[in-house]
């Protein structure tokens, strides 16, 4: 086995403390990454919140990170050590089902082996996170860093990026699209800078009347008040495709009216029920539709088109050693747009 060091979840206070960790010996089709900055989601949140003391292993959060090579299996074509990397919040399928053969590893039918608070394939133990110096992870599943992406401002599109790059590419977006964008948090602002880069008119929907210059200021042309009943009613039939990624329980209803006829919703920010009167599918044609993640050539995909046009997020970066500030602040939404941990102090 492997030492490193990470953050660890107490259960009992519901917090990460800094420990020992152990990560596996290489197998022939690994490589090893010094964990150099891990970008924290919500999931990472809900998974602390959720964690129990009687919880089968241990929880250490973090699914979208980026590092640099330190040692490579014997099996591994294409990676050496010192090349940059970046690794998402799927680390391992099955790779014979019709998903996996799609190159739709995140909708495989035995599911995906995630990033943490997965379950290894091979040895059967719990998988641990990013938060840690140290990641051991198959080739398969890390992808080169393209050279001109900052490195802890790209950490965030291996899992908010690719989240909503899925629908943005399967739904067709592109030059003479209509795009809105619902929510401007972790999801939401690299929805917006990827659609408008697609070259997609993009408008954003939110609540907050004082977002208008942030906005226009990532690339929406167009800016929607969700609560002013005028602005929601002149936007009806508008738009081909809408991304929602608000992450409160919600009225989907509002936004399905701004579809355009044979449009899509695409809900991708609250994963729990949602009602919905089949009138308002009804008229207009519209659809109802969600994605999570993405397989292996979507994210590799997702990475060029990011590169190509200087794409990332917009973060705050902090030492790891403030990472449950940076939950807190995470849980009163009080961030702009996603923070992202610098491990280097776990040296």
């Amino acid at each position: 086995m492997r030492s490193t060091t990470g953050w660890l979840a107490d259960s009992a206070t519901r917090t990460l403390r800094r420990t020992a960790l152990k990560r596996r010996d290489l197998r022939p089709d690994d490589i090893a990454v010094r964990v150099d900055y891990c970008g924290v989601c919500h999931t990472d949140l809900h998974a602390l919140r959720a964690h129990e003391s009687d919880a089968a292993g241990v929880l250490v959060p973090g699914h979208e990170f980026t590092g640099v090579v330190t040692e490579v299996g014997s099996a591994v074509p294409g990676f050496s050590p010192g090349d940059p990397v970046a690794v998402g919040n799927i680390v391992d399928s099955c790779g014979r089902c019709r998903m996996c053969q799609a190159g739709q590893e995140n909708f495989c039918h035995e599911f995906p082996t995630l990033t943490y608070g997965g379950t290894d394939r091979e040895d059967g133990s719990t998988t641990l996170g990013g938060y840690s110096r140290e990641y051991v992870v198959s080739h398969r599943f890390a992808y080169h860093l393209p050279p001109h992406l900052d490195a802890a401002a790209t950490a965030p599109l291996l899992c908010a990026g690719v989240t909503v790059w899925e629908p943005l590419r399967a739904l067709g977006v592109g030059p003479g699209s209509t795009v809105a964008v619902a929510g401007l948090g972790g999801l939401g602002h690299l929805a917006v800078k990827m659609a408008a880069g697609l070259g997609a008119t993009t408008s954003v929907i939110s609540r907050t009347p004082e977002k208008a210059d942030e906005a226009r200021g990532l690339g929406a042309q167009g800016f929607i008040v969700s609560t002013d009943a005028k602005q929601m009613k002149a936007a009806r039939d508008q738009f081909d495709v809408v991304i929602d990624t608000v992450s409160a329980p919600h009225d989907v209803a509002p936004y399905l009216r701004v579809v355009a006829m044979d449009g899509t919703l695409s809900h991708l920010g609250h994963l729990g029920p949602v009602t919905v009167e089949t009138m308002d599918l009804l008229v207009g044609r519209k659809k109802l539709s969600s994605a999570g993640s993405g397989g292996r050539p979507s994210t590799a995909a997702m990475l060029d088109f990011c590169a190509e046009r200087g794409i990332t997020a917009d973060i705050e970066l902090l030492p790891s050693s403030q990472v449950n500030n940076a939950l807190e602040r995470l849980e009163r939404n009080d961030v702009r747009y996603r923070f992202v941990l610098d491990m280097s102090d776990l040296d």
